[in-house]
């Protein structure tokens, strides 16, 4: 009976000892992430030469290799299927190919570039013939179009020299295409110079999934074009049509004009080329010989939306530095506080920084159906998107009601009144913030998720997002709470549960 009163009594001096360690380990460990390094980190993925982060470009690949290198360096594992770092995803490059491509049958051929360039994007490719109308005016556009005015014929609508294509003019092109056009066509006055910018934005190609598509679209070829007006001239020319008469009425009464004799054929041909695009996956392996098959993620995206049009000061680049450099970064300084931890947390880490989130959260919809750990491991996801701008003392963390993670989140961060941040409920939930952001990915595997996010604000997918806009010394608090909040998961033996009706509303796509 004695010796057993020694032995418990030998467990309860060492137990609180070996807690104390571990909490000085990890403290010192959330030292590690720091302001000075945060803004340096954003300063990387947010400048210039990464030339706006767009899915695919080089820069986004540029970016990845750079955040592959800082995972080797801190001493994490590939976590991709061949070792690697870096996941590629399949996508589709799609483009007119303006060789096989034009409207035809009138004095001379109108040719993609020169004279024609798509409205509203590339579109599956088709071909359409009929008779040409041109339509002037604006007002009354149900009365003009009435009794099959328009159908499968090539309708132009003919605008004023300084008119803009606006919000009425999509839809005046629009009721013209519902209304049976076989195509539309809208004018553009503008100057050499201006219309090859135009039409080299127009004709760029449009990036698309390539995995679980189906295929060319079932809808009719009707497509929306631009046509400069001088072409349109040239195309009239001796049939009756005065082109500047019905500049000068645009803004009357919708008329619709018959040109006699002319039949042409529109052909749009497609080319299509296989890209990829990449996801940078890190894995730390846990301690525990049992819950080391169990997984902790870490998620941001490290794409941008690339670069534009030029502003008064010549700056085009998008550089994306809240919107997610502050992200990304969050996930680099809490893998290298991982790393740099005596004892990994019981639980392995999986840190994963996705592209695409901005054409629809590809690189995380990949990494879900394709992941490189099973599902079933996935205990937790905590996604950093936007992090370093607005409150210095408050996160929005988005998700909390919908699993224990979220009284996790508050004990975990009542603990550390030194990091002077309070994670509060999601703010916004009529904006379905939500479903925008790649924990979302995960949250319908079965998942579940806390969404780090400080809101939008005026730079939100500006020119202004900058390196120097950002409040690195926040945003490296709001880090260590993360890093706190995921040692605390990676190292408790009971996984994080949904509340259930939640589950049954979000995990779509669970494993069955």
């Amino acid at each position: 009976m004695l010796k057993t009163i020694r032995v418990a009594a030998w467990f309860t001096l060492v137990l609180p000892i070996s807690a104390a360690a571990q909490q000085v380990d990890l403290d010192a460990a959330a030292r590690t992430i720091t302001e000075a390094d945060y803004a340096r980190r954003v300063g990387v993925i947010a400048h210039d030469s990464m030339q706006g982060r767009d899915t695919p470009s080089a820069g986004l690949d540029k970016t990845a290799a750079w955040i592959a290198s800082e995972f080797r360096r801190v001493g994490l594992r590939g976590g991709a299927a061949d070792g690697s770092f870096i996941q590629r995803y399949p996508l589709r490059s799609i483009a007119v190919d303006r060789d096989r491509s034009g409207l035809g049958g009138g004095s001379r051929r109108l040719e993609f570039g020169r004279d024609l360039a798509p409205l509203t994007g590339t579109v599956d490719g088709g071909q359409a013939r009929g008779a040409l109308v041109v339509i002037s005016g604006r007002s009354d556009p149900a009365r003009a179009l009435a009794d099959n005015a328009v159908r499968d014929q090539h309708a132009v609508l003919v605008l004023a020299p300084n008119a803009e294509v606006d919000q009425e003019v999509f839809r005046l092109l629009s009721s013209i295409r519902n209304a049976g056009a076989a195509s539309v066509f809208v004018t553009n006055p503008v100057g050499d110079a201006a219309w090859a910018a135009n039409a080299a934005r127009a004709l760029r190609p449009d990036v698309a999934r390539g995995w679980g598509t189906s295929g060319p679209s079932a809808l009719p070829f009707r497509p929306i074009l631009e046509i400069r007006t001088r072409s349109l001239i040239e195309l009239v020319q001796g049939r009756g049509i005065d082109v500047p008469a019905l500049q000068a009425r645009a803004t009357g009464a919708m008329r619709v004009d018959r040109v006699s004799g002319l039949n042409l054929t529109l052909t749009q041909r497609m080319g299509e080329q296989a890209i990829t695009a990449p996801n940078v996956v890190g894995i730390l392996e846990g301690s525990d010989p049992v819950l080391k098959d169990e997984y902790v993620i870490f998620s941001g995206h490290m794409d941008h939306v690339g670069i534009g049009t030029p502003d008064a000061n010549g700056d085009s680049i998008f550089n994306g530095a809240d919107d997610d450099a502050s992200g990304t970064v969050a996930v680099v300084e809490i893998a290298e506080a991982m790393a740099a931890l005596s004892t990994p947390p019981r639980r392995s880490m999986l840190f994963l920084l996705v592209s695409g989130e901005e054409k629809g959260l590809w690189g995380s919809e990949y990494y879900s159906d394709n992941p490189t750990v099973p599902v079933e491991g996935m205990v937790a996801n905590f996604n950093t998107d936007m992090v370093g701008r607005n409150w210095p003392d408050t996160i929005v963390a988005i998700g909390k009601e919908h699993s224990d993670l979220g009284q996790t989140l508050e004990r975990v961060n009542a603990a550390h009144p030194e990091l002077r941040m309070t994670a509060i409920d999601d703010l916004w939930p009529e904006e379905s913030f939500y479903t925008r952001s790649d924990h979302y990915n995960f949250a319908r595997r079965g998942v579940p998720i806390l969404f780090f996010f400080n809101g939008t604000h005026a730079d939100y997918h500006g020119l202004d997002d900058e390196p120097d806009r950002i409040d690195a010394e926040k945003a490296a608090r709001i880090a260590r709470l993360v890093f706190y909040l995921g040692a605390e998961v990676a190292n408790t033996r009971e996984r994080p549960t949904w509340n259930p009706d939640s589950f049954a509303r979000i995990a779509t796509d669970r494993p069955r």
